[in-house]
């Protein structure tokens, strides 16, 4: 948009682009609270999913699931929303009702397991119906990503690899093969760990960037893309 004010309809939604602008300058970065929720829920969840000091049930990190991420990553979401970041808010949406869903198959009192008469084959491939679909939702995400930075493309692509081995993990587990279960279980939680470590990094680009002269790179990629974005007459839109 020109800087320059025209008449009528020119001038109105320049003083509105302004406002907006001047209002996003006013808002706190929502970005350390989420990627810090997100890292830290998913690097729980790793740990056990690669049996570490022979920790391999995840029901205590029901509260990670359903109130520090789910919790965490919908509210700064909606900042996001406000910020008018279309794919931040996407995401973070996203992955918190992910949380949520994924913590509510392990308490009891809903009755999931049950209404499956237990660990059953049924219960296991269901479950990996579950994880893989989200496979699927995540593969937006991480061809999206492309166009911002190589630690976000790195996150998604980590977080695609542990929800496919996750889903096959379950199946496996479906078909009562539960030594390849545990083997894909743990290359699973590897690329977890993984994709929460860069998480972290995130949180450490952000704080830095907010409270220090120290610039942590992010290996932007956003450069290759500018001529698309100027032809589509978008604005780049951050993630977090």
């Amino acid at each position: 948009m020109s800087g320059s004010i025209g008449k009528g309809g020119n001038a109105a939604m320049y003083i509105s682009q302004h406002q907006a602008n001047s209002k996003n300058e006013r808002l706190a970065d929502p970005a350390p609270l989420a990627m810090g929720g997100f890292a830290t829920t998913l690097l729980s969840v790793s740990l056990a999913m690669m049996n570490f000091r022979d920790v391999s049930t995840q029901t205590l990190f029901v509260g990670d699931l359903c109130f520090v991420a789910f919790f965490g990553l919908l509210i700064s979401a909606q900042w996001e929303m406000v910020r008018g970041n279309t794919f931040s808010y996407t995401v973070l949406s996203a992955y918190a009702l992910f949380y949520a869903g994924y913590g509510a198959n392990m308490i009891p009192s809903f009755g999931i397991i049950d209404a499956y008469g237990g660990y059953t084959s049924e219960y296991y491939n269901a479950f990996g119906f579950f994880i893989l679909l989200w496979g699927v939702f995540n593969l937006f995400f991480l061809i999206a990503s492309i166009r911002f930075n190589l630690v976000y493309i790195l996150i998604f692509l980590s977080l695609e690899l542990c929800l496919c081995f996750d889903a096959a993990s379950q199946f496996k587990r479906g078909d009562g093969r539960f030594s390849t279960s545990k083997t894909f279980s743990t290359v699973a939680g590897a690329f977890a760990f993984t994709a929460s470590i860069l998480g972290y990094y995130t949180v450490l680009h952000y704080l830095c960037e907010e409270s220090l002269p120290v610039s942590v790179p992010m290996g932007d990629t956003s450069r290759y893309f500018k001529k698309c974005t100027l032809a589509s007459g978008k604005a780049n839109d951050d993630l977090v």
